[in-house]
């Protein structure tokens, strides 16, 4: 892979700097050689190496496949935690277990469309999204060490993908023809299910802004930033995406604009993108339900 990486460069023209690889299988003395000098590409922000597979080998990763029914559906509990999943092993437990079985083929040809590959959009995998998840809960909130900007970058990729394709075609840091607004992060809206369809009719809203705050507990002037942004296209409903729940205060403001205003201002937290990354790998309900139980919260809290 480190030969097929420089060769690909080479004919690409990609840039590559000298980094060190810690360990590196020489098959000829079949043993690990460690820390080794190369050049490859690199990763813009943490300069960590790069390798690229050929699109070939992706191919042979069937839908139906052993790693994924051993590691989402074997259970790990004490009973099964000494077995040594050997063929014979693993095979008696589909007998003795076959509702297992039938559970996973039946899921599996259920989300068969997810094979599918969208020209205009790379979703990233389940385990890309676990690493995102826990590059966000790893920062601290602030602006030290750039720390909003990593926020924000991780934050639209992640939520890119949790939310796709009811909410498609996203756009970061979207600044208006004056250039005195500029918008975290802006999605198409799809009218693809009832949810949406609703908050469009109710809200007027044709494309959702989601304003993305790295800070600890969020602000009156917070809200008022997020309540301008809405005008047009983007009608009357807003997101914010930020690390903890809204101070009391804050969420009283934001049913005092309602009131006033018929604005909506939903916050997603660190711990609804958890619970997105959860659903998005049980593939038990829609990551988008998390910003509708926002809605139906806020809805509830509204006066009459």
């Amino acid at each position: 892979m480190i030969d097929y990486t420089i060769e690909q460069c080479a004919k690409i023209g990609i840039p590559r700097s000298q980094c060190v690889v810690s360990e590196i299988y020489d098959h000829q003395k079949h043993q690990l050689v460690h820390n080794t000098k190369l050049e490859l590409p690199v990763h813009p922000t943490t300069n960590k190496p790069i390798l690229f597979a050929p699109k070939r080998w992706l191919r042979h990763s069937p839908w139906l496949n052993f790693e994924t029914y051993f590691r989402d559906y074997i259970p790990k509990d004490d009973r099964y935690n000494t077995v040594t999943w050997d063929k014979p092993a693993l095979l008696l437990f589909n007998r003795e277990n076959f509702g297992v079985v039938d559970s996973f083929i039946k899921l599996k040809e259920r989300t068969a469309a997810d094979c599918a590959a969208d020209p205009l959009f790379s979703q990233i995998p389940i385990l890309s999204a676990k690493r995102k998840l826990h590059e966000i809960e790893k920062l601290p909130s602030g602006k030290d060490n750039n720390s909003d900007r990593k926020y924000e970058d991780a934050a639209a990729s992640l939520l890119s993908s949790m939310l796709y394709p009811h909410l498609d075609f996203a756009d970061t840091q979207v600044r208006t023809d004056s250039g005195t607004q500029i918008r975290d992060l802006i999605f198409y809206m799809n009218r693809d299910i009832d949810f949406l369809k609703e908050i469009e009719e109710t809200y007027a809203v044709k494309q959702l802004v989601v304003e993305m705050k790295n800070v600890k507990a969020l602000e009156r002037e917070h809200v008022n930033q997020l309540y301008r942004y809405l005008s047009g296209p983007f009608g009357r409903l807003g997101v914010f995406l930020t690390r903890n729940e809204m101070p009391r205060s804050i969420r009283k403001n934001t049913i005092d604009l309602w009131s006033s205003k018929r604005v909506c201002l939903l916050p997603i937290t660190d711990e609804d993108l958890r619970v997105m990354v959860d659903v998005f790998e049980t593939k038990q309900r829609n990551p988008l339900d998390v910003l509708k139980r926002a809605y139906v919260k806020f809805q509830r809290e509204c006066p009459a």
